[in-house]
Formats: structure tokens, sequence, C-alpha cells
């Protein structure tokens, strides 16, 4: 009897629903939920006179099912591992497509960037094999030329950003009238540089020289005058060729400016070497270039499938919609196009062969510079599609940051060498005055220190104007410029001569380098941010 009541007691060790045993063998290999386990065996368990009892099989169930938590742990380890890995794998296969998409944008757009400077660096050479009065002379007139079409540069970043964006959102309707508007500032502007040109040109190449080398105004005047005439076709032809940029076409603007380019330097060797022209020859070819330039602009927008000739009135919500856009450019890039002004009116006091130096290694530099402007345009034209397109992605915006700045380090070291080596090894193409020469080789330091900047720079400016943190890079621009000033006119006073004013320049590169680098690092940046984001893709 007693041993009838024990069995009675102890018969929860033989359940009349058995537990499979190959059940928990095949959740531990198919990946079934453990938990079930404990549910089962925590009600089999019997109690033995009020104690519970632990079994044999409760012992080998729990062995069981802590071997399969832990496989359970280890298998997803190694997935979490080689989940990882694939992100890397694919990080770095992203990285690598669009470098190689940024090198096919970037290529046409580095030889079009390329053409515009390769002009004034044509007629600083033929004019320097002839006159140093005439090559001192180009410094204050690409200044009112060249310079001064920079500052227009806003309208060149309204049209690709304004483009660009409307393309994300599959508008081609209001990208063409945009461009149509725009069309319209441009030409607006440029009829109002002529007309300025033509009145206060005098003027302002002789308060330029600030009654110093008077020799030079004659000359400067006339290179001034001539260039002058181009400038409704200038401004044109940059609204035409930053939408076609807007719209990742590099291949049109590409044809228009190397065409433009090769008739300028035909241009400068006819006019200047063969008849005698000098320096007003020199911007008769120029001249004539630009005009040729602009009209192959249009037609390649053309081709596009836009209508590059027509020019429509703008409303004024939308006239004020591109003064918000355009305004803190124009503050930026005047900002930028002054202080580079400044240093060559410091120049001028140092007298004719100081600022001939001067003149050839800042065309050099300005040669060397824009090679780095693609990388600013691909910003701005691939940012947006990122940033507000319909499909949104802001680590593949952060990866194409990390891909121009990859290629702009490269290209700052490969410019600053090749940059520091014409001048310095070659400078009998430039000049054969020694005294010119040898100013020249005490700046190849700081241009070298400067240049190799400039191309990581620009990417993370032209990242900041993509994603229209224009407030910031105004503000960043405007404070360099007067800080900048400041310290150029305590140099200059101090007798630090073209070197000094050259240091402050590489302090001006790399101070905003610095400066956009942790804005776009930082925890509210533009690519690190939804909210950000969306506030600005509601005001887009």
């Amino acid at each position: 009897m007693l041993m009838k009541t024990q069995r009675l007691t102890i018969s929860p060790f033989f359940p009349r629903n058995p537990i499979k045993s190959h059940q928990p063998l095949i959740r531990c290999l198919g990946g079934g939920d453990s938990r079930k386990l404990g549910r089962i065996t925590t009600a089999a368990a019997p109690i033995f006179q009020g104690n519970t009892v632990v079994t044999r099989r409760e012992i080998k169930i729990g062995r069981v099912t802590r071997n399969c938590d832990e496989n359970d742990r280890g298998i997803g380890e190694i997935e979490e591992e080689e989940e990882e890995e694939k992100k890397k794998a694919v990080v770095k296969e992203s990285v690598w497509e669009q470098m190689k998409e940024i090198v096919k944008f970037t290529g046409p757009a580095m030889g079009m960037w390329v053409c515009g400077p390769l002009m004034s660096l044509i007629d600083t050479v033929v004019i320097g094999q002839g006159s140093s009065v005439e090559l001192a002379a180009l410094g204050p007139g690409t200044v009112l030329c060249d310079h001064m079409s920079y500052v227009f540069m806003f309208l060149s970043v309204a049209t690709s950003n304004m483009v660009a964006t409307s393309l994300a959102k599959q508008d081609k309707k209001e990208a063409q009238h945009q461009i149509s508007v725009l069309l319209f500032i441009g030409l607006v502007c440029g009829l109002m540089m002529l007309l300025l040109t033509r009145l206060f040109g005098p003027w302002a190449v002789t308060a330029f020289t600030r009654g110093k080398n008077i020799e030079i105004v004659p000359a400067a005047n006339t290179y001034v005058q001539i260039r002058g005439l181009a400038w409704p076709f200038i401004l044109v032809g940059l609204v035409a060729q930053s939408a076609s940029l807007g719209m990742k076409n590099s291949w049109g603007p590409l044809k228009a400016l190397a065409a433009a380019t090769v008739i300028n330097g035909l241009g400068d060797t006819i006019l200047c070497l063969f008849l005698g022209q000098g320096i007003a020859g020199a911007a008769w070819a120029t001249t004539v270039s630009q005009v040729v330039s602009a009209y192959m602009m249009m037609d390649s927008l053309n081709k596009e499938g836009y209508n590059a000739y027509s020019f429509a009135v703008p409303t004024p919500e939308e006239l004020w919609k591109i003064s918000a856009l355009a305004a803190p450019v124009f503050i930026s890039i005047f900002s930028k196009i002054a202080f580079y002004s400044f240093i060559i009116y410091c120049a001028t006091s140092m007298g004719t062969h100081v600022l001939a130096a001067h003149q050839v290694m800042a065309q050099t530099y300005r040669m060397c510079n824009v090679w780095g402007e693609p990388l600013s345009q691909t910003a701005q034209s691939f940012m947006p599609e990122m940033l507000y397109g319909a499909n949104r992605n802001l680590p593949k915006a952060r990866t194409l940051l990390k891909s121009l700045m990859i290629i702009g380090a490269t290209l700052g070291l490969v410019l600053g060498t090749i940059g520091t080596s014409v001048p310095g090894l070659f400078p009998g193409v430039y000049t054969h005055d020694k005294v010119i020469i040898t100013e020249m080789h005490r700046l190849l330091i700081p241009f070298f220190m400067a240049l190799s900047a400039v191309p990581m720079t620009v990417s993370l400016e032209g990242t900041l104007l993509a994603g229209r943190d224009l407030k910031f890079v105004s503000s960043v621009m405007s404070s360099s410029f007067v800080l900048g000033c400041l310290t150029l006119m305590f140099v200059t006073r101090s007798g630090y001569g073209l070197v000094g004013c050259w240091m402050v320049l590489v302090g001006f590169q790399w101070g905003r380098f610095g400066l956009y680098l942790r804005r776009l690092l930082s925890p509210g940046g533009i690519l690190n941010t939804d909210v950000v984001t969306t506030k600005k893709i509601k005001s887009v």
C-alpha cells in the first residue's frame, strides 16, 4: 500500500502526455522558441512531501535548453558580424561607385572651370613677353573684369540649386520657368555692368592704384573698357551653363568653353604677337571668345529640351524667393572676391615689380584654384536629390561627402605640387625679369599651403550650399573677410611684404575649412538630423 501511495505521489514523473524528446532539438536547430520548454517543464514538476522534486528528465531538458540558448546567442552574434561585414562591403562599394560618378561628372566640369582662368593666364603669358607695365596693368584689369564676374556667381548657385531641386521633384515645367526668370535677371545685370563700366571704369582703375603706379592706369582702363562689352553675354551664358550643370550635364558647357579657349589663344597670338596690339589685342580676343561661349552654352541647353531663348520677367514673389536664396550666396562670394582684391590692393603699394610678381602668382593660383570648383558643383548637383528628393537618403549623402573629401585631399596635394613647380622651375614661361622672378620664388611656400586646402574647402562649402545652410556660409565668409582684411592691413604696415599677405591667405583658407567641417559633423548638421531636413523640405 505504501508503495502504491508513493507511486501515486511520484506519478508526475511519468505524465500521460510525455514531452517528445526531439522537440528541443528541433527548436535548437530550427530556431524555435525555447521558452515553451520552460512552460512545459514547470507544469510537469512533481511535489514530494511538500517540496518540488527535480527530475532527471527536467535536468536533461534544462541542459538542452541552455545549450539551445547558447547556440542561439552564438548564431545571433555570427549573424550580426556577417551583417556588419556586409554593411561595410556595401559602404565601400557605394563609396567607390560614387567616386566613379563624381569623376564622370567632374572630369568635364573641371575642364570647363579651367577654361576661364586659362584665358586670363594666356593673356598674362602673352603680355608678359612684351611689357612689364602692361603685365602689371593686368592686376587691376582682371580684378574689375574677371573678379567682378565672380560676384555674380550667386546667379550660378541659385540656378543650379533651383533646377536640381525641381528635377528632383520631377517637375520639368517648373525648371523651365525658373531658367527663363534667371536668364532675364542675368541679362539685366549684364546690361547694368556694361553701363557702370563705361561710366565709372576710369575712376575705378585710378582709385584702385591709390595714386601710385600711375603709368599702368591707361593700359588697365583700355583693358577694362574692351572687356566690359561682353558683360551681358557673360552673365546670360553663366545662367545657361549653371542650368546644364543642375541637370548633371557637364559635357555641353565644356565644349563651349573649350572652343572659347581656342579662340582666345589664337586671338592673343595673332593680335599681340604678330600685330603688336598689346593689352588691347588681348582684351579683344577674350571678349570675342566670351560671346561665342555664351551662344554655345545656350545652344547646349536647347539640346536638353529647354528653351534657352525664353526670358520671363519675375513676379515680386519669385524675386523675393530668388533673393532669399541668392542674397546669402552673394554676401559669401562678394566677401571672398573682396578679400582677394584687397590682397592685390595691398600689393599695389609695394612697387611695380612686386605687383607684377603677385599678378603672375595670383593668376597661377586662380588657374589651380578652379580645379577644385567642380567638387563644389558636384555637391550642389547631387546632394539636393538625397536631401530633398522623393527618395531621401542621408547615409548616401554622407558617403558622397566622404568621397568628395577623399578626392579633394588628393587633388589639393597634386595641385599644390604642380602649381609651385611651374613658377619655381620654369619662371621664364611668365617673364624674363630677374627681379620679378625673385619675388615669385619667395611666395612658393605660402602658395602651396593655401592651394592644398582649396579642394576640400569648396567640397564642404558646396555641401552646405546644397543643404541651403546659407546663413552659416555667409556669416563665416563675412567674418573671415573682416578679420582677413584687418590682418592684411597690420601685415602691410608692419613691413612683412607680399609674403605676409600670402600667409594671411593661408589662414583664410584653412580657417574656413575648419569651420565648415565642424558644422557638417555636428549632431544638428544637415547630414545628421531628419528634423532639419524636414523643415528645409517644407521651405523648398
